[in-house]
């Protein structure tokens, strides 16, 4: 057993439980337990005693530290950074001076109020605690100069914060936060402070380095596959391959002589094999002699979804939205247009697969994942296990991708029920093929829509009418209202063009034993693709300009017209193109940013796209980071564009047909689009932007291939055979 110690200077401020604690954090997953010598001990406990925490997410000790608690986890988006940028703007320290620690489980502290619970997801981690934690710097910054003007017995506003210090104008003298940190934590926390002007802005808006790059680069960061705990074992395992079926039996006895194989663990619809490593493991799994009981849904095959769906969307669904009179402005336009769209489902394919190690005891539970749902993992264990939450300790990792499917605990619980039957902490590791094969999957929808030209060609009614499953209704079943919820008609509901006559409805028909989840971008993701495809049609009906007839569209949208114009502007369009090559743009304000891209696509005579480049502007309110907002548009360029071209999930005989990266595929790195992302400044409150840039991509390339063939595909991902010459 190894175990990285940290120098001295880095641990001082640390009491004998916080030093333990750091422990697991700094070694990824080791529990030491040991005694240090007691003058150490005091003085580390002394040390802690006079840190100053004026709240949940600061922490500043008598060497002059500052440690942010960050209240959302990091799965590559950025929260690490962004989230010390708010505290540091306000409490006047550098960027590079902060230390970064994750959040434990206390949904009361750290509960994401765009949410109501502590949860990272919806594009949401700066808009919920943009003003939170920057009162939480500028709080920790007025306790600090009140306990310096007390020191020098002068009055507070003779005194200002810069760089660390609290320094008095008159005199000049200077005092270091470290030296502050016992006596402000004596001092009254305030009520109300000020917060800085965005003209006072030195860190807010600046481009600034990513505060967890190093670690990742050099190894450091430590994922929940890398966790390691004293005694571990190592398991993975076979779930019934058709979603609603159970284990029937198993033959174990092969797989008890193979070497390292320590035990065969079964649960309802599940069997793991546990050894001390994990190609014992696989081998234990290959060698098991598995009788599944199908169940219900043996025979479910994709097609018979979709005439589910086709058949159910015929009906009408909840009224969503309802303005004029649809159908007399259909009766009275002088063309209607009608269209069905469908979405398939998708799967997540985080780069990290599925893990969670879990040491069940009778007094306690330990578990160390990367979720980003800490309290409900927490939940979870306490549930299977009977034990108060308080006895289950979740040690929060950094996510390998998360794109949703980490919103999810069903892999958490089923590392808890195969853990309670082993002696000793176990890691179950999903293989790439069981992660794919039973994942929460992005909902499969079906799109009816309907739309009245007027004699100028502009539209004068929009019928549209979303059937498919409903997650929230799953998930957080209360917010699930009225027959609808906000996520599955979100990017329909609140589309951005002038319309006099709409009509949005919803059904909700929930697939035979499919489990649904979100999904990056989620209804988005679906709705933004049927509206800017929908409205393309229209467009092309009218025989006019894509961009023009939005433009049309867009008057009383100011933002949203702002973008278009823009991402059009720096796309070039109008601009002459080669034979078979063409523009594609889509606009849309999900997620409280307005986006618009444009994609140049070129299709080969064999029917093959080329996705040449991508030109995004993005009005997010106030910036906080430009560096992530691009790292984040250029990520779900990516993940949107794999979907686009490539993937989708099918079923056939109950079973999913894809298995891994050579029939689920990812963008290669020669198939990635030039970039360009224009950021527009502004003084809105910030938007979300972990996900616009997925949703916005997939129409931009179906339009774009449309220009470039006359071809009008209304399902994804493309297909070559459609679109031969």
């Amino acid at each position: 057993m190894s175990i990285r110690v940290r120098d001295d200077t880095q641990s001082a401020n640390l009491s004998r439980r916080g030093f333990l604690r750091a422990s697991v954090a700094a070694g990824g997953g080791l529990l030491i337990a040991f005694s240090l010598p007691s003058r150490l001990v005091d003085a580390r406990e002394t040390i802690e005693a006079e840190s100053f925490s004026p709240d949940g997410f600061i922490r500043i000790d008598p060497y002059g530290r500052v440690t942010v608690i960050v209240p959302q986890v990091e799965m590559g988006q950025g929260t690490f950074t962004s989230c010390p940028m708010l505290i540091a703007e306000e409490l006047e320290v550098a960027l590079s001076e902060i230390q970064t620690e994750q959040a434990p489980p206390d949904g009361a502290l750290y509960s994401n109020s765009l949410i109501g619970s502590q949860v990272t997801g919806g594009s949401t981690s700066i808009r919920a605690f943009y003003e939170p934690l920057r009162k939480a710097g500028a709080t920790a910054r007025e306790m600090l100069i009140a306990a310096a003007a007390t020191t020098w017995s002068v009055e507070p506003s003779s005194c200002r914060a810069e760089s660390g210090n609290v320094i008095h104008e008159p005199s000049g003298r200077k005092l270091g936060y470290g030296a502050l940190a016992e006596k402000a934590a004596m001092v009254p926390v305030p009520e109300e402070v000020a917060l800085k002007e965005p003209s006072a802005f030195k860190l807010i808006g600046t481009p600034a380095k990513r505060l967890d790059t190093p670690d990742k680069v050099n190894g450091k960061t430590i994922y929940g596959i890398d966790a390691k705990v004293p005694g571990m074992k190592i398991a993975t395992l076979a779930i019934c391959p058709v979603f609603g079926g159970k284990l029937k039996g198993v033959d174990a006895s092969k797989a008890l002589q193979i070497k390292n194989v320590l035990q065969v663990v079964q649960t309802a619809d599940t069997v793991a094999v546990v050894a001390t490593n994990m190609g014992a493991a696989k081998k234990g799994l290959a060698a098991l002699e598995i009788e599944w009981d199908a169940g219900p849904n043996a025979k479910l095959t994709t097609s018979d979804i979709v005439a589910d769906m086709a058949k159910a969307s015929e009906a009408d669904g909840v009224l969503v939205r309802h303005e004029g009179d649809v159908p007399k402005a259909l009766e009275d336009a002088s063309q209607t247009l009608e269209a069905i769209y469908e979405v398939p489902f998708l799967a997540h394919t985080t780069m990290e697969p599925l893990n969670c190690t879990v040491h069940v005891r009778e007094e306690g539970c330990d578990i160390w994942v990367g979720t980003q749902v800490i309290g409900r993992a927490q939940a979870v264990a306490a549930e299977l296990t009977g034990l108060p939450p308080e006895k289950v300790v979740v040690h929060n990792h950094m996510l390998g991708g998360g794109f949703g499917r980490r919103l999810e605990v069903d892999f958490i619980a089923k590392a808890v029920e195969i853990a309670k039957q082993v002696d000793g902490p176990v890691k179950l590791i999903w293989s790439r093929e069981e992660d794919i094969q039973h994942d929460l999957y992005r909902p499969s929808f079906y799109d009816r829509l309907h739309a009245g030209l007027d004699s100028d060609g502009m539209p004068v009614a929009w019928s549209h009418r979303i059937c498919g499953s409903s997650v929230i209704a799953r998930w957080a079943s209360p917010a699930f209202k009225d027959g609808y919820d906000f996520d599955t008609v979100d990017g329909a509901l609140e589309m951005p063009y002038a319309i006099p006559n709409v009509r949005l409805q919803y059904v909700r028909h929930e697939p035979p034993g499919i489990p649904t989840g979100f999904w990056r971008s989620v209804g988005p993701s679906h709705n933004i693709f049927v509206v800017e495809s929908f409205i393309d049609e229209c467009a092309a009906a009218a025989n006019k300009d894509p961009l023009e007839y939005r433009r049309a569209l867009l008057a009383k949208a100011p933002r949203a017209l702002a973008v278009l114009e823009l991402a059009a502007e720096k796309a070039g369009w109008g601009e002459k193109l080669p034979e078979r090559s063409g523009r594609g743009i889509a606009v849309q304000n999900v997620f409280a940013s307005f986006m618009a891209q444009v994609a140049e696509v070129e299709v080969s005579k064999s029917g093959e796209a080329n996705v040449k480049r991508v030109t995004c502007a993005v009005d997010c309110g106030v910036v906080i980071n430009p560096n992530t907002i691009e790292a984040q548009v250029q990520s779900a360029i990516v993940y949107g564009l794999s979907a686009a071209l490539f993937d989708e999930i099918t079923l056939k005989d109950g079973r999913v047909e894809q298995s891994n990266f050579h029939d689920y595929r990812a963008l290669h790195m020669n198939e990635m689009p030039s970039i360009d992302i224009h950021i527009v400044k502004s003084d809105e409150a910030p938007g979300g932007m972990g996900e616009p840039g997925t949703s916005a991509l997939v129409p931009a390339v179906f339009n774009a291939v449309y220009a470039a063939t006359g071809v009008r595909l209304r399902r994804p991902p493309l297909k070559a055979d459609h679109l031969k010459v």
